[in-house]
């Protein structure tokens, strides 16, 4: 639950900015009838990161057990595959946001209603789709209550309430250093959907049949369902058992992968996330 809600955080903020930016610049511009526009976006956006996540739970049901594997290794490898793309891209290109957003508005102002709602829906449905998908592959993997919806909602709750306050300026929150960690413990929870992933298709789907033995089971130790499980996968993803193909993968890619952003993180220090947003902010309060 503490994962998604973390993600939820993560990228609720990440779409509460954008969108702030957005509104900020059309109000700079003296153009508040654009707003309702960009809320179309918005609105459109999380119905088609929602419609996702039905979708895929009406296709593995229709699909029956044989598919269900199969889609649920292969969302939870692309689930894995997304976050990771979208922490590395927020810190790329987090410098040009604000320059980047306001050029595309500016010209969508004199195209009309749909380039405009186009502009909101884009910057958004990465975000929600993202989510949708790495919620439904926790849910899959890990946990089939509603205890990661109910985080990823709660974060998404938060960073609404976050975004608004810094869209007010009521609320200096150091956004560089928040997105540096929380992306760092988001590729852990990423190598833990991944190998989740990993191990649908091994195990049940029967792909991947070398190094299928198990490297280990604490099972026994740490019961399904138990407390110390529990908060284990729901706070780092834990799995209690796990074959070596799984083992090999997540070292690879958590070995790979968190070095690289943190160094990634730590030179450019992602400043620009935060000086971007309260620079426009500031210019319209």
């Amino acid at each position: 639950m503490f994962a998604n809600l973390m993600l939820g955080l993560r990228e609720g903020l990440e779409a509460s900015l954008i969108v702030g930016i957005l509104i900020a610049y059309v109000v700079k511009v003296n153009r508040r009838d654009a707003i309702l526009k960009i809320w179309l976006g918005v609105l459109a956006a999380i119905v088609v990161s929602i419609g996702l996540g039905i979708l895929l739970t009406v296709a593995t049901d229709l699909l029956g057990p044989v598919a269900e594997p199969l889609i649920a290794g292969f969302a939870s490898i692309a689930a894995a595959l997304m976050v990771t793309w979208m922490i590395f891209w927020m810190a790329k290109t987090a410098k040009n946001m604000r320059t980047s957003l306001e050029k595309d508005v500016s010209k969508s102002l004199a195209t009309g209603t749909a380039a405009l709602v186009a502009i909101a829906f884009l910057a958004v449905v990465r975000e929600g789709a993202e989510t949708s998908l790495f919620v439904w592959a926790a849910a899959q993997n890990a946990d089939t209550s509603l205890r990661p919806l109910i985080g990823a909602v709660l974060g998404i709750l938060a960073s609404a309430i976050i975004g608004f306050l810094i869209y007010r300026g009521a609320l200096k929150f150091n956004l560089s250093t928040f997105f540096t960690w929380s992306g760092a413990y988001l590729v852990i929870i990423a190598g833990s959907i991944l190998i989740g992933g990993v191990g649908d298709l091994q195990q049940e789907a029967g792909w991947f049949p070398f190094l299928a033995g198990t490297a280990y089971d604490f099972s026994n130790l740490i019961p399904q369902g138990s407390v110390q499980e529990i908060l284990l996968r729901g706070l780092v993803g834990f799995h209690t058992s796990a074959s070596w193909l799984m083992v090999v993968v997540w070292v690879l890619y958590v070995g790979i992968t968190l070095p690289l952003f943190l160094t990634k993180a730590v030179h450019r220090r992602i400043t620009p996330v935060e000086t971007t947003e309260i620079a426009i902010i500031k210019s319209v309060n």
